[in-house]
C-alpha cells in the first residue's frame, strides 16, 4: 500500500508542473491576460521504482479540473495562478488469485494544491527576453482521503520556487524557443529540487500552434528519505524527465482550444503512464 501512497502525490505533481512553461520568458502587457480552463486525466497501472525500474501496480487514476491565469500587473510584472478546483482520485478494486477477499476500490473528491506566481521581466525588448519568477505552492489538497485514507490530491507542504526563463523569437519565422531553470524549496522535510526545461513552438497558418516541452526534476536528496513529515505518506526525492507535445488551435483572435499528452521518459518514484490534458483558453 505504501507505493500507492507515493504514487497519488507524484501523479498530482506531474500534472501541475506541466503548466510551468506557460508564457515563457515573456511577461503579459499591462492589463492584458491569458486564462485557460483545463481538464487533465491520468490512468496508471505502471510505476517507476526508486531505482528507475518499472513495475505493475493496481490501477489508480486522477482527474483534475483547473483554472490557469496570467495577468499583466505592469508591463514588467505578471501575476499567475494555477488552481485545480476539482480533483478526483480513484483506486481500482484489488483482486487476488489466491482466493482471498478482494479489497474494495476507493475514491476521493477535493481541491488540489494551487500555485501563485509573480514573474518579473529582466529583459523585455529584442529577440531574446529573460524573466525571473517566484512561485508559492499552496497546500489545499487532501493528504489522506477516501475510506482507505491513502488517496491524495495534494502533498501537504508549502513550497517556494525561483525560476529563470529565457525565450527567443525567430521572427519573421513563426517559431520560438524557451529554456528554464529553477530551484524549489520544500517544507516538512521534503528534499529541495532542481528543475530544468526546454520548449520549442511553431505556428502554422496563424491558427495552429504546435509545441513540444521537455521538463525535468532532480532531487537534492537532502530531506527525509522516508517522506515529508517522517510518516512515509508523502512522496519525496521524486525525479523524472517529462516530454509533452501540445497543439492549440486559434478559433478566434482571442479564443482557442488546446490538447497535450505528457510522457515520463525517465522516472524515480513516479507513475509511468501518460498524463493527458484538454482545455480552452481566452486572451484579452
Amino acid at each position: 500500500m505504501r507505493i500507492l501512497k507515493i504514487a497519488f502525490v507524484v501523479l498530482l505533481t506531474l500534472s501541475v508542473t506541466l503548466t510551468a512553461f506557460a508564457g515563457g520568458g515573456w511577461t503579459q502587457p499591462k492589463k492584458s491576460g491569458y486564462f485557460k480552463l483545463g481538464q487533465s486525466f491520468l490512468i496508471a497501472n505502471h510505476y517507476y521504482q526508486p531505482n528507475g525500474d518499472i513495475v505493475d501496480i493496481t490501477t489508480i487514476s486522477l482527474y483534475a479540473t483547473s483554472l490557469y491565469g496570467e495577468y499583466g500587473i505592469t508591463d514588467r510584472i505578471t501575476g499567475m495562478v494555477y488552481f485545480p478546483f476539482f480533483v478526483r482520485s480513484t483506486l481500482n478494486q484489488i483482486e487476488f488469485t489466491s482466493g482471498r477477499e478482494p479489497v474494495p476500490g476507493d475514491a476521493v473528491n477535493s481541491l488540489g494544491d494551487a500555485d501563485v506566481s509573480f514573474k518579473y521581466g529582466l529583459i523585455t525588448e529584442g529577440p531574446v527576453v529573460l524573466s525571473a519568477s517566484l512561485t508559492l505552492g499552496i497546500p489545499l489538497g487532501k493528504t489522506a482521503g477516501g475510506d482507505t485514507r491513502i488517496l491524495q490530491t495534494g502533498d501537504g507542504e508549502f513550497n517556494q520556487m525561483i525560476t529563470l526563463e529565457a525565450s527567443h523569437s525567430f521572427h519573421p519565422l513563426p517559431m520560438y524557443t524557451t529554456a528554464l531553470i529553477g530551484l524549489n524549496n520544500r517544507t516538512k522535510n521534503f528534499s529541495e529540487e532542481f528543475r530544468y526545461g526546454l520548449e520549442v513552438g511553431y505556428t502554422f497558418a496563424e491558427k495552429l500552434i504546435t509545441q513540444i516541452r521537455i521538463y525535468g526534476v532532480s532531487s537534492f536528496k537532502n530531506g527525509d528519505a522516508a517522506g515529508g513529515g517522517g510518516n512515509s505518506i508523502f512522496a519525496n526525492d521524486t525525479e523524472y524527465l517529462a516530454i509533452t507535445p501540445e497543439i492549440a488551435y486559434q478559433i478566434q483572435s482571442n479564443f482557442g482550444i488546446t490538447a497535450s499528452a505528457g510522457f515520463a521518459a525517465y522516472g524515480k518514484k513516479i507513475l509511468a503512464n501518460p498524463n493527458f490534458m484538454v482545455g480552452a483558453y481566452f486572451t484579452f
